[in-house]
Formats: structure tokens, C-alpha cells, sequence
């Protein structure tokens, strides 16, 4: 519509500020509000980029923009204002991408929720009692609710999918150092974090990854190339994929009916579009990989932390992180060099593993969650036990962690609606490199079983 002289990029920005505002009392997704400077980017002459004069939101998490707050969602960075622009903030200004506003996440990002103590409940729009997911959870309902078409997010064990799962949106983690993470930093928790956005549809993410993909100077490793444009991946036609799938959670946990059935409607859709779908199980000891990964992820917290000790110049005082943060923390603070070291090993031989697997199957098909969106309050845990909260994290997200261990690149898709009318996401990985093969997917299942009808009740 901008390209085309049909609105302003003002008009749009006008309209995302004014949505946010009237939406955001309700259901909490704004941290900081972005309003003046959107007006004012949108006011310049915009470039010729797809997404030139598109309103979009920064998860208060990596992403950051000089001059604005960055919290991460704690108490203990309450005070800290980004000095510069990160390195994708630089990259979605040249899209012409406009940000109206930051977006709420948990403290640092370490559960599948949006809610944190600095900044109270995130809700869900489809159920004020339910999680958004996390930890994008403030992208998430801002995109679900039509404030804005697009949302940044990032994911170390499933914080892009989760989201869209429990939203009803399309969530894509694309492979491991497919977008930066500088100038700050080269890589995370041993490249468990990922980059990118949430979306209402596959063509948005898809031009979104064309837009931002690609390794900048001096980062320590580079996805495998691109085979051409993302976008040109919407709509293309597909050879038949074989595609293994399992509704049975890797680590052995209860899977709702719900989320069961949302798979296997998924796999009988493939078929219908002509790929091939056989019962099969991940070759790898869940168990022990999620014992190695909870070590990396551990030691992550804990190196963050001390990492923005050192910027801040100061510790944490004890009321300033939340008691599961802290636990986390001394967690990681107790593990040894070689016991980190081990653990990468771990994550290294079983992204070997499922490797060889993909030669065999294009796609792994699951559902995205162990259970439809969770009620608020149930990561609380035990004042005597607060890494009990992990442990129901681990429980609801099964899934999708593993993609974030081994490196590759998994999306969340919205194609089950439960009897309580709660969204239910359907979960793929594909091998390494391999984003093509899930957006050509995506795209075919988009349009064979259309979901952008769908408006949750706290959208109007």
C-alpha cells in the first residue's frame, strides 16, 4: 500500500500506535513505547524495501536501539539505555521496518512465558487467563491482535515457537547464525540462541529472513548458504517430502489429547498434499541431551549475568532478580569448565545424529507444545524449590528445544484450534540450512488450511 501510494507510512504507523494503546491496558505487552521516533521515521522519505513504512515491535531482549530502555525484563537492568543499535535493529531500519514499541518478555528470557516480576503478566488475547508462551510472548499477542503485521523475537529452546503456538501465529527459527547476534555478541550459550520474528503469515516471515539473513564481520561461524530468496519459497511448487512424525513427547512426558490430535490432523493434511508421513522417533537419548543442554543453558544464564555485571559496573542485589533466575544462575555458577565443555560435546554428537537422520527424512513433524496455552501461574514454583519452575518448563515446551541444541532451524505453524477455542501449534524441524523446505511447506499447508481468518476474542 505505501509502494503503491494507497496509504502513508505515517497513516500506518498512526494506526499500529493507536491499536497498541487501546489493546495493550488489557493484555500488557508493552514495555517501552516507541511512539515519537516511529512518528518520526515514518514522517522521513522511505527507500524502495518491501517493508519500507511497516510497523513492527523489538522484544526487550538482544535487540537493541540506542537511546532506548533495555531490560531484558529485570529489575537489575531497570536503569540501562542501549548506546547503540545492534546489528539486526540496523538491519530492519534498511528494510524500512519502523519499531512503535519494545515488548514484554520473562526476566532474561529463560522460560516460555512473557511475564516477569519488573513488569507483571503478559495474557493471552485468546484467553485473558492463559500464556501468551514466552519468551516472545509480547511479540506474540501484538501481532495476534493485528497491532502490528510483524514482531521481532528470539529463541534458545523454543521462544519464537512457543509463542506462536499459543497465539495462533507462524513461528520460524531459522538455523543457527542465520541472523546475527553482534556487535555484542558472536554467538550464545554455544549457539542456542536465534534470531528472527513472529508473523501473522509465512510470505511476511519469509521476506522478513530475506531482509536480515546473512553473517556479519567477525562472527565466529556462518549458516550454510541460502539457496535463493526465502520468499521465493511462498507459493513454489513442491516435490513430495518425506516426512517422519511423533506425537510422543522425546523425553517421555505427558502429551495433552489436544496437542496429539493437532499433529495427527497435520500429518493427514501432508498426505492430502502429497508427501509421505511415517510413525517415526527422533535417534537420539532425550535424556541425556536435555541433562547436556540444561548444563549449557545453565551456564548461559549465569555467564549473562556476569556479563552485564560487567557492564552495569555492579552485582545484582538479592530482591533485583527473580528467585527462578537466581536459582538458574548459581546453577550455572556451580558447573565446571569441563562439564560445560562435555555438555557442548553432547549437543555436538547428537546434531550429528539427527543429521544423518534427515537423510533419510526431509521433516520432523510433532506438535509445538506438550499442552495447549497454560494457565497464568503455572511456572510459579516453591519459594524452597525455584528450579522446580524448570522443570514445568520442560514439560510444556518437549518439543521444541531440541532444534535449538542441534542447530537447526524449526518452525511452529497454526493449524489446530482446541474445543475451548485455544490455538494449538504444529511443530517441524528440518536439517540444517534447510529454511526452505519448511517455508515452502508452510506456505502449501497456509494455503490449503487458511488460519489469518482467525482473530482472538481481545483483538477488538
Amino acid at each position: 500500500m505505501v509502494r503503491a501510494g494507497q496509504a502513508s507510512a505515517l497513516e500506518l504507523i498512526e494506526a499500529a500506535i493507536e491499536r497498541v494503546e487501546a489493546l495493550n491496558p488489557s493484555l500488557n505487552f508493552l514495555v517501552e513505547s516507541l511512539a515519537d521516533g516511529a512518528r518520526a521515521r515514518a514522517s522521513e522519505p522511505h527507500g524502495a524495501s518491501r517493508l519500507a513504512g511497516v510497523p513492527m515491535m523489538l522484544k526487550d531482549h538482544l535487540a537493541t536501539c540506542e537511546g532506548v530502555p533495555h531490560t531484558s525484563g529485570s529489575r537489575f537492568l531497570r536503569d540501562y539505555v542501549a548506546p547503540r543499535d545492534s546489528e539486526l535493529v540496523r538491519r530492519y531500519k534498511r528494510a524500512g521496518l519502523i519499531a512503535v514499541g519494545t515488548s514484554a518478555t520473562c526476566e532474561l528470557a529463560l522460560l516460555s512465558t512473557a511475564s516477569s516480576a519488573r513488569y507483571g503478566p503478559c495474557r493471552n488475547p485468546w484467553a485473558l487467563d492463559r500464556t501468551t508462551g514466552g519468551s516472545s510472548g509480547g511479540a506474540a499477542a501484538a501481532v495476534a491482535t493485528g497491532c502490528v503485521p510483524i514482531a521481532h523475537g528470539n529463541d534458545a529452546g523454543g521462544s519464537i515457537r512457543i509463542p506462536a503456538s499459543c497465539c495462533g501465529l507462524f513461528g520460524l527459527k531459522p538455523t543457527r547464525a542465520r541472523n546475527p547476534l553482534g556487535p555484542e555478541y558472536g554467538d550464545m550459550y554455544s549457539g542456542l540462541w536465534a534470531e528472527h520474528v513472529l508473523t501473522r503469515s509465512v510470505r511476511d516471515s519469509a521476506a522478513t529472513l530475506d531482509l536480515t539473513a546473512g553473517a556479519m564481520t567477525g562472527d565466529p561461524y556462518a549458516a550454510p548458504p541460502a539457496s535463493g530468496a526465502y520468499l521465493d519459497e511462498v507459493g513454489a511448487s513442491s516435490a513430495p517430502l518425506r516426512i517422519a512424525v511423533s506425537s510422543d513427547a522425546p523425553t517421555g512426558v505427558q502429551v495433552h489429547g489436544d496437542c496429539r490430535e493437532a499433529a495427527r490432523r497435520a500429518a493427514k493434511l501432508c498426505e492430502t498434499l502429497g508427501h509421505s508421513v511415517e510413525e517415526v522417533a527422533l535417534p537420539v537419548d532425550a535424556a541425556s541431551l536435555e541433562e547436556a543442554f540444561f548444563v549449557v543453558y545453565a551456564a548461559g544464564a549465569a555467564w549473562c549475568v556476569e556479563a552485564w555485571t560487567r557492564t552495569l559496573g555492579r552485582s545484582p542485589e538479592p530482591e533485583e532478580l527473580e528467585p527462578a533466575s537466581w536459582g538458574l544462575v548459581e546453577l550455572g555458577r556451580g558447573k565446571s569448565a569441563a562439564e560445560y565443555l562435555l555438555a557442548v560435546q553432547h549437543l555436538q554428537a547428537a546434531a550429528r545424529r539427527i543429521g544423518e537422520f534427515h537423510e533419510t527424512f526431509d521433516l520432523w513433524l510433532s506438535p509445538t507444545l506438550a499442552a495447549p496455552p497454560v494457565r497464568m501461574g503455572y511456572f510459579e514454583a516453591p519459594v524452597e524449590d525455584p528450579l522446580h519452575t524448570f522443570e514445568l518448563d520442560s514439560a510444556f515446551a518437549a518439543f521444541t528445544w531440541i532444534a535449538n541444541a542441534t542447530g537447526q532451524p524449526a518452525m511452529s505453524v497454526p493449524l489446530h484450534w482446541n474445543g475451548e477455542n485455544l490455538p494449538i501449534g504444529v511443530h517441524f524441524m528440518a536439517a540444517c540450512g534447510r529454511e526452505d523446505l519448511l517455508i515452502r511447506l508452510a506456505s502449501q499447508l497456509e494455503q490449503a488450511q487458511p488460519w489469518a481468518q482467525r482473530r482472538p476474542p481481545s483483538s477488538t
